[in-house]
């Protein structure tokens, strides 16, 4: 009995072993798992709810993206406004990428609530240079993004956001 309870637990142990390996090389190569800190990307997402990124993903406009911020050793989670090679552009809240308008229906909340002297993202233009993205959070008021730092690196990128799954009542498999 003694030898049987051995190749059991061997054989528990492989399983295990194997668990925590497919469970590393997904996190390390194929996606991961990350937690929303801070206010700048209200209302899509919210303090501390927790997020699945891809790593395979490759970032298109309007992807949600987690980055290595530049200059600190912090993670944050910004929505991609300019692709490498675009010309961005915001006037009286009315965003331009390449000479055309485009609608950010993700602000069309925070932008009811204010006033009509009021603008919720301050006028800029701006090249992206090649290699790079400019990201901007939805919170426009109090984000940290590249109105602040510039354009992040496109190699910074660790990933675009595909799931959103705590708490639960905010679940989603949707792209924001």
């Amino acid at each position: 009995m003694g030898q049987s309870l051995k190749k059991e637990i061997l054989s528990w142990f492989k399983s295990l072993l194997f668990a925590v390996i497919l469970v590393f090389i997904c996190q390390q190569f194929i996606f991961t798992p990350m937690t929303v800190l801070g206010s700048s990307m209200q209302p899509t997402f919210t303090n501390k709810e927790k997020v699945i990124v891809s790593k395979t993903s490759s970032p298109k406009r309007f992807d949600i993206v987690t980055f290595h911020a530049p200059g600190t050793n912090d993670d944050y989670i910004k929505r991609v406004i300019g692709l490498p090679g675009d010309h961005v552009k915001m006037q009286k809240d009315m965003l331009f990428i390449n000479g055309k308008k485009y609608n950010e229906p993700y602000l069309k909340s925070a932008k009811s609530a204010l006033d009509g002297q009021d603008y919720l993202t301050n006028d800029f233009d701006i090249h992206v240079p090649d290699n790079t993205l400019f990201v901007l959070g939805d919170n426009r008021k109090v984000s940290n993004d590249s109105r602040i730092f510039g354009t992040i690196q496109s190699e910074s990128v660790i990933g675009v956001v595909k799931c959103t799954y705590y708490p639960l009542k905010h679940f989603s498999l949707t792209n924001h």
